[in-house]
């Protein structure tokens, strides 16, 4: 087929993916009322059948009951009894565990595959790895508990990391160039930042026995051996499928595609393992499992979904034959949503109705969870919106009473509507201080709500200090801080504030709006100019461009040399500042090496001495952990001055600066206190006492120096930005804008990266992110 006939083809089957979207949109949907019906219908339906278990229970336990009454009566002892952990006994012995072994199914032989089946499934060098090459599963060390009677581990190798930090504007080519990468392995596609879901409607959890779970790991671990992937994921599989994991990747090897550290080139080989001959390439089970996966690694980059044609190209460069047509399968399957939306920026040419242009559309698809969390955000921004009654009378006194400009335009905009955004740089964060004043003197029940612990000491400050009625955004979600519950399992408020806004992905921004009650005021307050969310989206850039709330700029600009540079980059400029104070000081290097030097001077020696800012009150900040000047080589060069050890526990010693990073996009500098038999001791800026375990450690980096995107949401006195020559190509003006804003009283930026700075800050805006929310806002 000539490449004119494949292109042709390629461009038939899409249309005929888009019109099987049409005709799935244009169905009406059982029960669905609202875009998020079919989720509420799934939770009702899952407290149902809780229900149900939960009578069939009880019935179970009041006859259990009689007959023991019964027996008791007639001086009869029990056949069976139950020990104190719920085990049965029978005559006085315990009940034997079910050989898990007999449920495991029988192993399919993996050794007889042919070289023909091989090369059917992939093609080029990748397509050969060997699943023993896969990066070991973080928190999985237990796994060999449950297996080490039947099955022998394979050694794990140690875990890959990837090449760009979640949202990155690096990818693809330039990726290798620059070296950037992930602040912490994401490797687990589904991860996001911590979830705390409010209690409104808990789905029972079935109670699994621990001779079940051993059971279930014996048996998944006998699968992944006989496929030839490490046991090592066998907790994973069984954390990720449930209990009948074993049974599902049997039925669907590619399942084991969704897995930590899984690429398709493992899935494939384990599929063969399984399968045999019958692995092939085009097999609908791989196609799914492609389709999501790709998804997923898009989610790590930012996207919410992928235009159609985007995902059927990395479908093909997988492999897949006839990616568009598999993929039309894939959707009617249910596998991953399909939309239809009009292009961004059409403008008709002619208004008038006969003269009416046809509006061009794409086609989006979107993993479930990252569909229904757009819509649901959609749904409940709309709703507080519109529940809100205009005050009237009370908060006049309020606006009159406001400290400026800009905070009077802001408590103005709150008194009349429920759903505001605010948006200004550091010194604007006085306005929602403001209107949290206001909104106590008024006797409601308002709260403002930071993304670290650092914002909440700092908005604390502005409020007076004291116990103000501040609470990082997690702890407020989590009901660990803030104003606890209502009736209906709602936040009990009447105002919340929520500074750092950009940082929020929709899943957790979700997760926010639906925490809060009809008629329950939200300020959603942030620099747009900062770098978006870690996870996948971009929630405050599309409220903004979606006009669907006020929008209060704030007036009150950040002075000072510093706030001077930031502005001007925000616009665009980069422009030489007057520093009598040396507040700004720019140096040059002419490489990697020369570049460490020079950062390890200014934060052991140069701003101490100079300026009287200690150590402890100085970071290094640089775009990306790898490279000639990436956070490896520049905490190495601080360990080895600052606090050299021989790293006994873990790679750390007693003193050293660390950075804790449980999920994508949140981090938690500290300080190692000690080690032991336990664990490792860590002591957060926030107070707070850790100890991980070898497992956990790996979360836990040296935090002399930090990714930028690490920093976003902290400042420190100083700062030191190091910008080397391979970290160019990832340079972007909201890079460069959050990283020189890091900065309070001093910021030295170690330049190595030449006219790449001034190219970035001119015209490099940060990579599209490919999101739904703003046209589902727009629906209505």
């Amino acid at each position: 087929m000539s490449d004119t006939d494949a292109k042709a083809a390629k461009a038939a089957a899409l249309a005929e993916l888009t019109k099987a979207v049409r005709k799935v949109e244009q169905a009406p949907r059982p029960g669905s009322e609202t875009r998020v019906q079919r989720k509420v219908d799934r939770i009702a339906e899952q407290e149902a059948e809780a229900a149900a278990a939960a009578e069939a229970e009880a019935v179970a336990a009041a006859k259990a009951a009689e007959e023991a009454a019964a027996a008791a009566e007639a001086g009869e002892a029990p056949d069976t009894e139950r020990t104190a952990d719920g085990r049965e006994t029978v005559d006085g012995g315990e009940a034997p565990a079910d050989d898990a072994s007999e449920d495991a199914g029988a192993e399919t032989d993996g050794t007889e595959d042919s070289a023909e089946a091989a090369a059917e499934v992939g093609e080029g060098p990748d397509a050969e790895a060997e699943l023993d090459d896969l990066p070991e599963a973080e928190a999985e060390a237990e796994v060999t508990v449950a297996v080490a009677d039947s099955v022998e581990p394979v050694e794990p190798v140690e875990p890959s990391e990837p090449e760009t930090e979640p949202g990155s504007e690096v990818d693809g080519p330039e990726a290798d160039e620059a070296e950037l990468e992930v602040d912490e392995p994401a490797v687990v596609a589904a991860a996001a930042p911590v979830r705390v879901a409010r209690v409104v409607r808990a789905a029972a959890v079935a109670v699994v026995s621990d001779e079940q779970r051993v059971a279930a790991l014996r048996a998944v671990a006998e699968v992944l051996k006989a496929g030839g992937a490490p046991v090592e994921l066998a907790e994973a599989a069984v954390a990720g499928l449930g209990e009948a994991a074993a049974e599902e990747l049997r039925a669907d090897p590619w399942a084991v595609l969704g897995l930590p550290g899984v690429r398709p080139e493992h899935a494939d080989g384990f599929a063969r393992g399984l399968l045999g001959a019958e692995a092939g390439p085009g097999d609908p089970r791989r196609a799914g499992a492609l389709a999501c996966w790709v998804l997923e690694q898009a989610a790590l980059r930012g996207h919410s979904a992928l235009e159609s044609g985007e995902l059927v190209e990395k479908l093909a460069e997988l492999n897949l034959p006839e990616a568009a047509e598999a993929l039309q399968t894939v959707v009617a399957d249910g596998r991953v949503m399909a939309f239809q939306e009009e292009l961004p920026g059409f403008q008709p040419r002619s208004e008038s109705a006969e003269d009416e242009d046809e509006v061009p559309t794409r086609t989006l698809l979107a993993l479930e969870r990252l569909a229904l969390a757009e819509e649901s955000l959609a749904d409940g921004l709309v709703r507080l919106a519109s529940t809100v009654v205009p005050a009237e009378g009370a908060w006049a006194g309020a606006v009159e009473a406001a400290p400026s400009a800009s905070a009077k335009a802001l408590i103005e905009a709150v008194a009349g509507h429920g759903l505001v955004t605010h948006t200004g740089g550091e010194e604007a964060k006085a306005e929602p201080a403001a209107l949290l004043r206001a909104a106590h003197r008024l006797g409601l029940r308002a709260w403002a709500a930071t993304w670290t612990d650092q914002g909440r000491a700092a908005l604390t400050e502005r409020l007076g200090g004291g116990s103000a009625p501040v609470a990082v955004l997690a702890d407020l979600l989590a009901g660990t801080a803030g104003p606890g519950l209502a009736e209906d399992t709602s936040l009990a408020l009447d105002l919340l504030i929520v500074l750092d806004a950009p940082q929020l992905d929709v899943e957790l921004a979700a997760t926010l709006v639906e925490s809060l009650a009809d008629g329950t005021r939200l300020v959603l307050s942030g620099d747009p100019g900062q770098l978006w969310s870690a996870g996948p989206g971009r929630f405050f850039a599309d409220l903004l461009a979606a006009k669907a709330c006020p929008v209060v700029a704030s007036r009150t600009p950040d002075l000072g040399p510093i706030g001077e540079l930031v502005s001007g980059i925000g616009i665009g400029e980069l422009l030489p500042v007057d520093a009598p104070g040396k507040e700004v000081v720019i140096l040059p290097a002419k490489d990697g090496g020369e570049a460490v030097h020079r950062a390890l001077q200014l934060l052991t020696d140069s701003i101490p001495r100079a300026l009287g800012i200690p150590v402890e009150e100085v970071t290094l900040l640089t775009p990306g952990h790898g490279g000639s000047a990436g956070t490896r080589a520049l905490n190495a060069a601080a360990k080895a001055r600052l606090n050299p050890g021989p790293g006994r526990f873990g790679g750390f010693d007693p003193g050293d600066r660390v950075v804790h990073s449980p999920t994508p996009g949140v981090s938690h500098p500290g300080r190692v206190v000690d080690g032991d038999a336990a664990g490792l001791h860590v002591l957060l800026s926030d107070g707070t006492r850790l100890t991980l375990s070898p497992a956990e450690a790996g979360k836990l980096r040296h935090g002399w120096a930090l990714t930028v995107h690490q920093a976003v949401g902290r400042r420190w006195p100083g700062v030191v930005v190091v910008l080397p020559e391979d970290a160019a190509a990832g340079l972007t003006r909201q890079l460069v804008y959050t990283a020189f804003g890091r900065a309070e009283r001093h910021l030295s930026v170690v330049h190595g990266a030449g006219a790449a700075l001034g190219q970035a800050v001119a015209g490099r805006e940060a990579a599209p992110r490919t999101t739904r929310l703003r046209a589902v806002l727009a629906e209505g």
